[in-house]
């Protein structure tokens, strides 16, 4: 129990950030700590899959925070996890109506787009978001389905291949985050962020050779 409530006040600080974040840059008004606790407690149930509890926190967040985007975000992928496709698709449209530049309203919409079977708007849609993030690991793997669906078979490989290349980038987060564990005396979970970011790699690169030098220097010293 003091472990769920020490997640659940971590997960409401990260929330808290992160709304205040949205808001400053898109100009809105920064909502109240209930609103903020009620975000957490939605975040939480989505995390673990309970997609109906999530959906119902989310109606009562925008019941009397009726702009409140990231709830709206938040309801859409709760929605379309549980194939509800047509309020995925409500729900996408109205965030993306109050903020154009929400990717993740964007990203979601196309896959609905996908599921109802208008390839043509989810392919649009998909392009417009690889021409903000090229290197979207996300976006290159529904572009690459898109176009395998679509009979386009050496077009989805060119996406994936790009996709491959970006995931080095995600392996570097690895090895820095490897780095300060080791540093705070975290060997295994150090060792464990290792092998993540070498299953990672598309090929071998100098990086390959950081990661394991790192690894064989923690497994000495432990």
């Amino acid at each position: 129990m003091k472990t769920y409530k020490l997640t659940f006040h971590i997960l409401t600080f990260f929330c808290f950030l992160f709304v205040i974040s949205c808001a400053r840059f898109s100009g809105e008004k920064t909502p109240d700590t209930e609103t903020i606790r009620l975000y957490a407690r939605a975040s939480s149930a989505y995390a673990t899959g309970r997609f109906a509890e999530t959906s119902e926190i989310t109606a009562e967040i925008l019941k009397g925070q009726k702009r409140f985007v990231p709830a709206l975000v938040l309801r859409a992928k709760a929605e379309y996890f549980s194939g509800n496709f047509d309020s995925a698709e409500d729900s996408c449209k109205r965030a993306i109506k109050l903020r154009p530049s929400s990717f993740e309203a964007k990203y979601f919409l196309a896959r609905v787009l996908r599921e109802k079977g208008d390839l043509p708007g989810a392919v649009k849609l998909t392009e417009s978001l690889l021409a903000d993030n090229p290197q979207d690991i996300r976006a290159l793997r529904l572009a690459s389905d898109l176009a395998f669906e679509s009979g386009k078979t050496d077009e989805a490989a060119v996406f994936l291949d790009r996709a491959a290349e970006s995931s080095a980038e995600s392996a570097l987060v690895l090895l820095d985050r490897a780095r300060l564990r080791w540093i705070a005396g975290k060997g295994p979970e150090a060792l464990e962020d290792l092998s993540r970011a070498k299953a990672m790699l598309p090929w071998d690169t100098p990086l390959l050779h950081s990661i394991t030098n790192l690894e064989n220097i923690i497994t000495g010293l432990m």
